[in-house]
């Protein structure tokens, strides 16, 4: 049980450090904005028409262009 959890955390840290700006992002409060700026601790997220919040790094969830790829169904 301890593999598939340490698997996670792994994927979701390379996922974390190969961010970038401009990536749409769901936050794990489900938020949804777009990466503005990033520094060693946290992003800055647009989130609508200007509006700009700072996040810690481990607030980020998912890519949000990834999560809108699986929910279209055919």
């Amino acid at each position: 049980m301890i593999r598939p959890q340490m698997k996670k955390a792994k994927d979701q840290k390379k996922f974390i450090e190969e961010l970038k700006k401009g990536d749409k992002v769901i936050t794990s409060a489900g938020i949804h904005g777009k990466i503005v700026e990033m520094n060693d601790t946290s992003f800055l997220i647009e989130v609508e028409s200007g509006t700009k919040i700072r996040f810690d790094k481990s607030a980020i969830s998912l890519d949000a262009s990834k999560a809108m790829n699986t929910n279209v169904k055919a």
